[in-house]
């Protein structure tokens, strides 16, 4: 990359936002030069407003330490003025998000999102940069429909799809996939939270997550869907149904995951097809892409959370326990990093994709 990005992050101080600013905080091609958050934590130092509260556990950086916070809402042009796009993490009702992202994007300045507030909106790609970097082609005609020349929104998908939809990926193109079932068992950061702020999940199993259903069996449908000139059409099928648990593992969601297709692969296919299944960002060999996409384990306890959930940075996927099932055709184990390759990793990932492809300039 010829030139070094000028970034800032909205939410810096949630969970996600952390592991941005992590993340960024010594990335080579992007300078984090501004933090923002809440009114509340204006104008104090990031490290006053994230005292008691940092999560993860490398340290907080040395050189955002004293970084004044910004207020995401009332310091846009403070924030626009300072830098050439932003990553956008924050916890508001969608409709003022909606808001929000849309108002930076028409001040010029592009919205790389964690939330899911825009993405059903038709011409917000939602993209997974080994899966539908194509996606980005719909950029020009939001920027038409937002009146800007530079400005606009791109989001990453639900965290939990990302384990199980880029194994199902190649064996949709080469197999035409008819329907799937995945049951995830999602780790407690998805919600934010931490053993020690949600005691009550410490030795339990709560079968419900409010609204993740629905993302996980809709979401596919875009990703997999065709970029037109009146936006993003939503794939018809394959049928994707889905129960979504939270369990007590600190990161990492696991997938159990069933399959079916027009033409039955073999096991020895399905292996191949996933050790050479290889996107943009491997070709491109962008600085936050994994060398090894999707890694299939032969051992019969494999994957698991705790060794695996880390693989190549936490952004590769993990895959294990594939074999012929007697309602499905196939079924298997997938496990991915959700604030890594599940949030703020495949959200820097795509800002990469992007910047390598001009979007950014």
């Amino acid at each position: 990359m010829s030139k070094k990005f000028n970034v800032g992050i909205i939410g810096a101080t949630g969970m996600v936002g952390q592991r941005t600013a992590l993340l960024l905080a010594e990335h080579p091609w992007f300078n984090l030069k501004t933090l923002a958050a809440s009114g509340r934590s204006a104008g104090r130092t990031y490290r006053e407003a994230i005292e008691g509260r940092w999560h993860m556990s490398a340290p907080v950086p040395e050189s955002l330490k004293d970084i004044v916070l910004l207020d995401g809402e009332k310091d846009i042009k403070a924030i626009t003025d300072q830098v050439d796009f932003v990553f956008c993490a924050v916890d508001m009702d969608k409709k003022t998000l909606m808001e929000l992202e849309e108002t930076y994007a028409k001040a010029e300045c592009p919205v790389m999102s964690n939330n899911s507030a825009h993405r059903w909106t038709a011409d917000v790609p939602m993209i997974i940069p080994e899966l539908n970097p194509e996606h980005a082609e719909i950029i020009p005609i939001q920027r038409k429909r937002l009146g800007s020349k530079k400005g606009f929104i791109a989001v990453k998908s639900n965290c939990s799809l990302q384990s199980y939809l880029p194994a199902l990926w190649p064996l949709n193109i080469t197999h035409k996939m008819t329907k799937a079932l995945a049951c995830t068992y999602q780790a407690i950061s998805g919600a934010g939270k931490t053993f020690e702020d949600w005691p009550e999940m410490v030795d339990n199993v709560i079968p419900y997550i409010g609204g993740e259903e629905e993302k996980s069996e809709r979401e596919p449908l875009k990703i997999w869907g065709k970029v037109t000139a009146d936006g993003i059409v939503p794939s018809q099928g394959p049928s994707i149904t889905s129960q979504c648990i939270r369990v007590p593992v600190t990161d990492g969601h696991l997938a159990a995951v069933f399959a079916s297709f027009e033409k039955k692969p073999d096991i020895d296919e399905i292996k191949s097809a996933w050790a050479g299944f290889r996107g943009l960002p491997q070709q491109y060999s962008l600085p936050s892409a994994p060398k090894q996409f999707l890694r299939y384990f032969e051992e019969a306890d494999r994957p698991q959370t705790k060794l695996e959930r880390d693989l190549e940075g936490g952004m590769a996927v993990s895959l294990g326990r594939l074999r012929t099932d007697s309602q499905y055709d196939i079924k298997f184990i997938c496990l991915s990093h959700n604030t890594l390759r599940g949030a703020a990793g495949g959200n820097v990932l795509m800002a990469e994709l992007l910047c390598h492809e001009g979007y950014l300039d």
